[in-house]
C-alpha cells in the first residue's frame, strides 16, 4: 500500500494541485488540527475541498485524529521544544487514540494523500503517521510529494 504526504507551504496553487495530478491523487485527507486558518490560502478547508474537486476531481477528508494536540503544537512552535519531544508526544498520543484501528486502510485503497502544512515531511507530523501505520500494518510505502 503507498500513502502519499504533500505539504502546501512554498507551493503556489499551480505547483500543488498539478504535482496531485501528476500522482494520480483521488482522496486526499486532511490532517491538520486548524484547516481554517486565514494563513492557509489556497487550502483554506472550504476553498480546499472546492479546488481539489474542480481541478483535480479529488475527494477531500478533514480528519482530526491524526492531528497533534493543540498543546502540543503551542510547545513546539511558540514554547520553541525540540523535534525529538514533539515525535515522541505524537506517537504516544497515536497509540493512545489507536489510529491504526479506527482508520481503515481500505481508506488508501486509491491513490490517497495527506495534507499538512510544512513544505518537507521531515520535521512534519504526516511522515510520523505513514511511519505508524507502517509499524502496524505492515506493507506501508510513504511517498513524499
Amino acid at each position: 500500500m503507498e500513502i502519499y504526504t504533500i505539504g502546501f507551504t512554498r507551493k503556489t496553487a499551480a505547483e500543488f494541485f498539478e504535482t496531485l495530478k501528476r500522482a494520480g491523487i483521488r482522496r486526499l485527507i486532511d490532517v491538520r488540527l486548524h484547516n481554517s486558518s486565514q494563513l492557509a490560502g489556497f487550502t483554506k478547508q472550504g476553498d480546499l475541498e472546492y479546488f481539489l474537486a474542480e481541478i483535480c476531481g479529488i475527494d477531500y477528508r478533514h480528519e482530526p485524529l491524526l492531528a497533534p494536540t493543540q498543546e502540543m503544537l503551542d510547545a513546539y512552535r511558540k514554547r520553541k521544544g525540540s523535534w525529538d519531544d514533539y515525535e515522541r508526544a505524537f506517537l504516544e498520543l497515536m497509540e493512545r487514540r489507536r489510529i491504526h484501528e479506527r482508520i481503515p486502510p481500505d481508506l488508501f485503497r486509491e491513490p490517497t494523500v495527506l495534507l499538512c502544512s510544512e513544505p518537507t515531511a521531515t520535521h512534519c507530523h504526516r511522515r510520523l503517521v505513514v511511519e505508524f501505520l507502517q509499524s502496524k500494518w505492515g506493507e506501508v510505502n510513504a511517498i513524499h510529494l
